[in-house]
Order: structure tokens, then sequence, then C-alpha cells
């Protein structure tokens, strides 16, 4: 049995919808390494395209039995807004309960639809300055049919000043794979 056809006209609408240089190509290698199947895996991604946009992405792995989503790829900025807390740890133990809802449907539709996800304005509060800019998320998967993981990557200006950082959810946009 084949899969069916992965989806290229959502896909060209959701490069059309990306503002960020860096993260239409990173949604343009998504779709480049998936080929015909409608996701690609974590080793079909190769470090020497990631590597001039580590600093923004982000990865989760999922298990559909449990809900989970856990981390397991963080760059830089992720690094420096949650330490080395990342990897192997469980979404609902990055995030406080508010964040954690909000975050954990966002991903949640990534894997359920599935669908590439778009989100513009607020991405982040510290304290009460708004960061702003673009994320992305992608989803994965090993059989390149259900998904089981989520490739992000969330774009802004300048550093991120110091203090606790809050995820923000806002301004999503859905392109079904």
């Amino acid at each position: 049995m084949s899969s069916p056809p992965p989806s290229k006209p959502n896909l060209q609408n959701f490069g059309r919808a990306i503002t960020s240089p860096a993260l239409r190509a990173i949604a343009e290698y998504w779709d480049q390494v998936r080929g015909h199947r409608l996701m690609p895996y974590w080793n079909d991604l190769s470090p020497s395209f990631l590597s001039p946009h580590f600093d923004m992405l982000w990865g989760f792995n999922y298990n559909p039995q449990t809900d989970a989503f856990i981390g397991m790829l963080a760059g830089k900025n992720i690094k420096d807004w949650l330490g080395t807390n990342f990897w192997g740890a469980s979404l609902k133990d990055i995030h406080s309960p508010l964040v954690y809802s909000d975050a954990h449907q966002f991903l949640r539709k990534v894997v359920a639809m599935p669908a590439a996800g778009r989100c513009s304005g607020r991405l982040f509060m510290v304290g009460d300055k708004a960061i702003e800019g673009e994320r992305i998320a992608l989803p994965m998967a090993a059989n390149g049919i259900f998904p089981d993981g989520v490739l992000g990557a969330s774009h802004y200006q300048g550093p991120m000043p110091p203090g606790p950082v809050e995820l923000v959810v806002e301004g999503q946009e859905w392109f079904p794979i």
C-alpha cells in the first residue's frame, strides 16, 4: 500500500506565508528531504544544512500512546533560555501549566492533522517585554506517514532580555500536509 501523495499546494502556501528567509529555507529543506513521503524523519535531516540555522531550531519526539512531547533538539536560543533542561524533558516539565496547555495544543495540532504550523506576533514574554517574531513547526515521521515528532524553529530580532521566558502561541496559521 502506497502513501498518499504529499500536499504540495498547501506547502507552497505555507512557504509564501513565511516572512523569515531562514525559516523559509528550513521549511523548503523539510519539503525537499521528505521526497514522496508525507513527512521526513530526523535521520533524513543533514546537520550541514541545518547548522547555519541551528540557533533557532527546536524539536520534540511525540508519543501518541501517552500524548507526550519530549525535547530532543535544542538550538542555542533554547539552550540559553532553558539551559540543559530541554533534552529528554517532557513539554509538561518545561512550561508552567498555562503555557503548557497552549504549547501542547499547538504541537498536538501539528501531529494530529498533520500540518505545518506558523505563528507570528508575540513569541515570548520576558516579564512585561514581548519578543515578537515568527515560529514554524513541521511534523516528522519515522515511517513517513504517522507523525511522531515536531521540528520547529523560532525567529526573532535581538537577544532575549534576562529573566524568566514564557512561550506565547498566537497568530496561528495551519497548512495541512
